[in-house]
């Protein structure tokens, strides 16, 4: 079952994503998966000063829109801005979604097989519940193998490429972080297992109380 942690504000989430993060870095995790949208740049903001052995690191993206690494919604270009050029790690595996998201997946398929099972995933949510670019219903949620192309995705761009329910499951540690009220209607239904953030087993999530429905 996931755990969940309900912290007052959006800033204390922040703190303990960051925290959390640190700590297992610091305890000999070396891979990293990080996650894009709005919600985990300040985490990666306040891990950027926490002090951890990056050289050790290795950074992977659980999922990336089919747009240039550095288009302003690339989640590459928000992680490098926010964390990665400052910190440095040893090793940065892009999702190389610019090439589409049957090759982007494809070449990505090789590197996750070679670096899973991941020591830390971190995951957003979106508003429909969805965790990376795995959408409530969509034929990807069945997809075999470690990663898929999207070629549909309800919200725009329609073009992605994504980690698996299963690379992501496999990971040691699993942490998703919500907050704000918009979120509230997405984490009543992972309680119940009713989308995919709700399906990974063993996740600890960070909420603040206005993603806990108050």
């Amino acid at each position: 079952m996931a755990e969940f942690s309900v912290l007052a504000t959006a800033e204390e989430v922040a703190e303990s994503a960051a925290a959390e993060i640190a700590e297992a870095l610091r305890g000999g995790a070396q891979t990293l998966v990080l996650t894009g949208g709005t919600s985990p740049r300040r985490c990666y903001e306040l891990l950027s000063e926490l002090e951890v052995e990056w050289g050790r690191v290795s950074v992977l993206f659980g999922d990336e829109r089919c747009v240039p690494p550095l288009d302003p919604e690339s989640n590459y270009r928000m992680a490098k801005e926010s964390l990665l050029d400052r910190v440095h790690p040893a090793t940065v595996y892009r999702i190389p979604a610019e090439l589409g998201p049957d090759e982007g997946a494809d070449l990505y398929a090789e590197v996750v097989a070679n670096t899973a099972p991941f020591d830390i995933v971190l995951l957003g949510v979106g508003e429909d519940g969805h965790v990376n670019s795995l959408f409530p219903g969509h034929p990807a949620l069945q997809a075999e193998g470690l990663t898929a192309g999207i070629h549909d995705s309800p919200k725009p761009p329609p073009q992605r490429v994504t980690m698996t329910l299963e690379a992501i499951r496999d990971a040691r540690q699993v942490l998703i972080i919500a907050t704000g009220t918009a979120k509230a209607h997405a984490v009543g239904l992972a309680r119940r297992g009713e989308t995919p953030s709700g399906m990974i087993a063993g996740a600890r999530w960070l909420v603040d109380r206005a993603a806990n429905g108050g």
